[in-house]
């Protein structure tokens, strides 16, 4: 886990095991929090009623930590099953796509920028509805590019000299909440699998959303 060339939160490299779990194959859409929503009766997301982030396999965005957390539960309840978001170190294994270890899902070259990416193009202004286009060797989606996602882990740039062998859960306590993965407002569109993000758990950006994870396989 981590990137002795990465950025200074994801040194040292060390080895991590994690326990058999299942990821989604995509971030939570907007047509799926609208389940949420009418059942909890939740309050909205920031920006659930803009346009641009309105489309039904959009991914959800303007949610904080805890509105992420809320849904896992719900979600929990509704599939009798126990789910939550992923570690970092978790997410970091899946978006490998049993690669050892790519800079990117794919492999390590850097990604050819097309369609609103391309140089000249009129660029981005929303988050892609989700697709099945390029799914890394796991079968999962969008692990780059799109939105961040929230982690369960609190940040701490320090924790890799201390992390435990076994399934790292993150730091006992922290200031802001870790995340993973590319954002469609960002200069790069793609995150390499080891580069390491966060927030404090109370914001709602218009370039967060969400991934669940569940025990077992």
């Amino acid at each position: 886990m981590g990137d002795e060339h990465g950025g200074f939160d994801e040194r040292p490299v060390h080895p991590v095991r994690v326990d058999t779990f299942s990821l989604a194959r995509f971030p939570v859409t907007n047509r799926e929090y609208a389940g949420f929503l009418e059942a909890s009766r939740a309050p909205e997301p920031r920006f659930w009623r803009d346009p641009r982030f309105g489309e039904p396999l959009q991914p959800v965005v303007g949610v904080n930590w805890f509105d992420a957390v809320a849904y896992c539960t719900w979600l929990s309840e509704r599939l009798d099953r126990s789910c939550r978001l992923p570690t970092e170190a978790e997410r970091e294994w899946a978006a490998r796509g049993g690669l050892e270890a790519p800079r990117y899902p794919w492999g390590d070259e850097e990604p050819a920028l097309t369609g609103p990416w391309a140089p000249g193009s009129a660029g981005q202004d929303r988050p892609l509805p989700v697709s099945d286009a390029a799914p890394n060797g796991y079968g999962l989606c969008h692990v780059a590019d799109n939105v961040h996602e929230w982690c369960s882990d609190w940040w701490d740039p320090g924790y890799y000299a201390v992390s435990p062998l076994d399934n790292p859960n993150g730091p006992a306590n922290g200031e802001r909440r870790a995340s993973r993965g590319g954002a469609w407002r960002h200069h790069l569109k793609f995150s390499r699998c080891s580069a390491r993000s966060s927030l404090s758990p109370a914001f709602r950006y218009n370039d967060y959303g969400f991934r669940v994870a569940a025990n077992g396989g």
